[in-house]
């Protein structure tokens, strides 16, 4: 005959392992099925401009960099980002689930309006995926979304600027 104690302990062990165990396949599962790893990353695509005019452009693969400065000369550059660079926007696009955003999130009653907004366009190409996305500042959806957008743009503009810093120096 068990003791009291002991039928608790295998009672805790017989709920909890079993749990356990499950947990540790199913995240294990989960983490080694995730189609967007950062070990499988390639390179990322940021482009930005007024409406349909992406006249602001860069390419991690090609390294090749333009942009509009403040008096409308076109600038281009090549502009090498380093390792570290991808890792904080293939983090920062994990964290606002970029993953999950649509691929076109545009207002198009702006546009019949005749309203110009910024539109932005983000990919990110890994070994067996990619995500493309089509961001129009004036977006009306979700909020959060929205937010989630704008962040992820702050982020690679920041991580743009200060790869651009550095090449200065």
């Amino acid at each position: 005959m068990m003791s009291k104690s002991l039928k608790k302990i295998f009672l805790s062990l017989s709920i909890a392992l079993p749990f356990l165990i499950y947990c540790v396949y199913y995240y294990g599962m989960m983490i080694k099925n995730a189609p967007y790893k950062f070990s499988e990353f390639e390179y990322v695509v940021f482009q930005y401009g007024n409406g349909d005019s992406l006249v602001n452009k860069y390419d991690s693969r090609t390294g090749e960099y333009q942009y509009l400065n403040a008096h409308d000369s076109l600038i281009k550059k090549h502009l090498h980002l380093r390792s570290d660079d991808f890792l904080l926007i293939h983090r920062a696009a994990a964290e606002m689930g970029f993953w999950n955003f649509p691929a076109v999130e545009v207002n198009d009653s702006l546009k019949k309006k005749g309203v110009v907004s910024p539109h932005y366009l983000i990919e990110f190409n890994y070994k067996r995926k990619s995500k493309t996305v089509l961001y129009d500042a004036g977006f009306d959806g979700d909020p959060k979304l929205k937010d989630a957008n704008e962040e992820l743009i702050k982020q690679i503009q920041k991580v743009l600027d200060d790869a651009e810093g550095r090449e200065i120096k």
